[in-house]
């Protein structure tokens, strides 16, 4: 067996049977053409093409690396050879009740409301998604769903898309970039009157990262045109970004108006609860058993990008299945340490006590210093506690910056607080809590 195929193989007792069936079934493997930087693969279809690249490319080229030691670029062509398996098309996009030859772009079949978790932090998101799906032209035109990465939005636009499917509507999901780029190759080819009859003869037009239309003049310009025709035609335009229209540089002011002629709604990021049900989920439709503490575990010290904490999901189901190995706590923080470590690098011991000052209301300068009163130990003791978990401190470190005498100090500290973690659940869930807003408020700030 060729080692592309044995790839293949490794990939098919990791995925779904439904996945497999309906669309890694179909790749073939060249191994005439595959040298070890490349593995070229075929397939009969190029909407096929692109869900398996969209997946799986990245999963595919680690598995070959596990192989050989090498990570290859992975190439997907469209074969013209009538060998080769259909998949058929229709199983790329949610199934048409009316049998319609509706054309439309690609989305994600699993992008549902239905797998859609819900928490305070995206709540409102959803219920006008929700409503907009339902009612497309009719309540909010356009909607304007805007949040950080990773917290869901293309999740929502894409379900608005699925069940308009569903409903046999012509829908067109793109994002910006790519409105873009077949902009500049017709307008090269003068073939304009195709650009515009694709994207404004359609009921639905979603738009994905509307933020790099910045300063594109031109490009603004046909948009803006294309936006007016789809708006007085009553059809639905979704569009995402990672700010609100009025915190995109170089958009120009008409277009902006029109960004809030709807209804914009902003996705904060997840609580530790709903970052918990989103894992259990994530693990629920990809057929992987993590046990509670792993999730936790995950769930605390990951940060709030959903798209990472689904990716180190499938890494831990990956490494467990080719090392043979049970998924234990100790084995999941062996395989994401670095992972860890990094976001670990952005988060400093003043984050850490300044947050903590704010959350039970002792003076920052009280946290540090030697006082023995019960709610500052107890904010000292915690402080440290996520310092050790959070920070690639050292407890000599650790201990210069309380105060201390020594490590030994650091190390009783961390001996006390997990005593009470073993006795206390509620107090366990306080710092897992903790550890996950002082995650999430770290990597916000780095990304402004």
């Amino acid at each position: 067996m060729n080692i592309g195929n044995k790839v293949l193989k490794k990939l098919q007792q990791e995925i779904s049977s439904k996945e497999w069936n309906r669309y890694i079934k179909a790749l073939v493997y060249d191994e005439t053409i595959s040298r070890s930087n490349l593995a070229q693969f075929y397939v009969s279809n190029i909407l096929v093409a692109k869900w398996i690249k969209t997946k799986y490319q990245d999963k595919i080229s680690h598995l070959f690396e596990v192989e050989n030691n090498i990570r290859p670029n992975i190439v997907i062509s469209i074969a013209k050879d009538k060998k080769i398996p259909i998949v058929n098309q229709r199983n790329l996009v949610v199934e048409n009740e009316q049998k319609s030859q509706t054309k439309s772009t690609i989305l994600n079949p699993s992008f549902t409301f239905e797998s859609f978790i819900i928490g305070g932090s995206n709540q409102f998101a959803y219920t006008t998604a929700k409503s907009v799906s339902e009612k497309p032209g009719a309540l909010y035109n356009p909607l304007f769903l805007y949040g950080g990465v990773g917290l869901g939005k293309t999740h929502l636009i894409q379900a608005i898309g699925n069940h308009q499917i569903a409903m046999g509507k012509k829908v067109i999901y793109t994002t910006f970039e790519q409105f873009m780029n077949k902009f500049t190759s017709h307008l090269r080819s003068q073939t304009m009157d195709r650009f515009r009859d694709h994207f404004r003869e359609c009921d639905v037009l979603l738009i994905d990262d509307i933020q790099f239309l910045s300063r594109k003049e031109q490009t603004q310009e046909e948009f803006f045109h294309t936006f007016n025709e789809l708006h007085q035609a009553k059809k639905q335009i979704v569009i995402t970004s990672d700010r609100q229209p009025s915190k995109i540089a170089g958009l120009v002011d008409r277009l902006r108006s029109r960004f809030e002629w709807g209804l914009m709604a902003d996705i904060q990021p997840p609580g530790l609860e709903t970052k918990i049900a989103i894992i259990q989920k994530k693990c629920e439709i990809d057929g992987i058993s993590l046990n509670q503490d792993i999730i936790n575990f995950i769930a605390s010290n990951m940060g709030y990008n959903i798209r990472e904490i689904e990716g180190v999901i499938i890494k831990l189901n990956a490494y467990a299945g080719l090392m043979n190995q049970k998924l234990t706590l100790e084995f999941a923080q062996n395989v994401i340490k670095d992972q860890i470590a990094e976001k670990q690098s952005n988060i400093s011991i003043d984050d850490i006590v300044r947050f903590i000052s704010k959350e039970l209301n002792v003076k920052l300068s009280d946290i540090k210093s030697k006082k023995r009163t019960k709610d500052v130990v107890n904010a000292r003791r915690i402080s440290i506690y996520l310092t050790r978990n959070l920070t690639p401190n050292s407890m000599p470190q650790i201990a210069v910056y309380f105060g201390m005498k020594d490590h030994t100090a650091v190390s009783h500290a961390m001996k006390k607080i997990n005593e009470i973690i073993n006795n206390d659940e509620n107090f366990k869930v306080l710092l897992e809590e903790f550890s996950s807003k002082v995650n999430a408020s770290t990597t916000k700030s780095n990304s402004i």
